[in-house]
């Protein structure tokens, strides 16, 4: 009755672990019965006997749990023989055990890891559990993402315990295996955030057609509209602002331009410069490349602070935009109005 006892409870085991985790008894078996061999070997080496040469193989059996040790000379198969140790039994049970243990660990993460990489594109939520060196590990619920140094936003001070908004960028082989990437520097985290505050974003009647983000600092968006009545740009501003608002605070204080997009390629570079008056441009089709002419006054403004807001129209029109400054002409109208 025992024998019976203990050949149920190991069949049960191996088919509850096939049933709840997903793992195949074969594999299982295979996997320890090699950690098994690998055991043997230690173990007799520390007795002083040598298996270097010889061929060792553990059998176990699926049905009541017990292993064997055969061992022959490289050479000689029909040499084969049982040289299973007295009292084995026990490290090849502890030896089983973390095999399935360690099964177990990986088929968890693995299943984690399919539940995640449904999301990857998507908003997730997170608290920041610790810092390794200019990289962040969050914990994401189930598991841990990391936020790469070069995924997160410039200058943004983050703090212990803090909860976050975050892109989940991706999921990476690494050499300790796959590897959750979260952003808060990627421009796809700005359209995420707009799509989850703009209903008209997710109908589709509002479509985001371009982004340029320098993170920390500024990003433009150039939107559009698939339906007659609806405002893309008001739709994304919304009511006193506080869509963009929202976004803004998710970002630290970024600045968002939301620009209206159009196919007429002077007005979209318009629309990407403002609020700056354009005075004229000049498109060179060919090269692509936009010379455009503002009030000497606004000449700062238009070029922003170490080429910034240029710099981001030109990556958000994907035209070359070159600014020069026009003198302001005051009339003589005008002149004797002010004496």
């Amino acid at each position: 009755m025992p024998r019976q006892v203990a050949r149920t409870e190991f069949a049960q085991a191996l088919k509850a672990l096939a049933t709840e985790r997903g793992l195949d008894p074969n594999v299982i078996i295979e996997t320890t019965q090699r950690a098994i061999e690998a055991a043997f070997r230690r173990d007799a080496r520390d007795r002083g006997e040598d298996y270097d040469e010889q061929e060792v193989l553990a059998e176990m059996n699926n049905v009541t749990g017990e292993t064997k040790i055969f061992a022959w000379p490289k050479e000689h198969p029909e040499e084969k023989k049982d040289v299973t140790p007295p009292g084995f039994g026990r490290i090849a049970a502890q030896t089983a055990k973390q095999v399935i243990h360690q099964k177990i660990r990986e088929a968890e993460k693995e299943s984690v890891m399919d539940e995640f990489s449904g999301r990857v594109g998507n908003l997730i939520s997170g608290m920041i559990l610790r810092f390794d060196g200019a990289s962040v590990r969050v914990d994401i619920g189930k598991t841990e993402g990391l936020m790469p140094a070069e995924e997160r936003i410039h200058d943004e001070r983050l703090a212990l315990n803090q909860r976050l908004t975050f892109l989940l960028k991706g999921i990476e082989d690494t050499p300790r295996g796959k590897q959750i990437i979260l952003s808060r520097a990627d421009s796809q985290f700005v359209i995420k955030l707009f799509a989850r505050e703009v209903p008209e974003i997710g109908s589709g009647s509002v479509e985001i057609k371009g982004i340029a983000r320098e993170a920390g600092a500024r990003t433009k968006i150039a939107v559009a509209s698939s339906q007659s009545g609806v405002d893309p740009v008001g739709s994304c501003v919304g009511q006193k602002g506080v869509r963009v608002q929202a976004v803004t605070n998710e970002l630290g204080g970024e600045r968002v331009d939301i620009i209206p997009w159009t196919e007429n390629q002077s007005e979209f570079i318009k629309g990407s410069l403002s609020p700056v008056e354009i005075v004229n441009i000049a498109l060179d089709e060919e090269g692509r490349k936009a010379k455009v002419t503002v009030p000497e006054t606004q000449l700062s403004l238009a070029i922003g602070k170490d080429g910034q807001n240029v710099r981001l129209a030109s990556k958000l029109t994907g035209w070359t935009i070159d600014i020069d400054g026009a003198p302001v002409v005051v009339s003589k109208d005008s002149q004797s109005n002010e004496s």
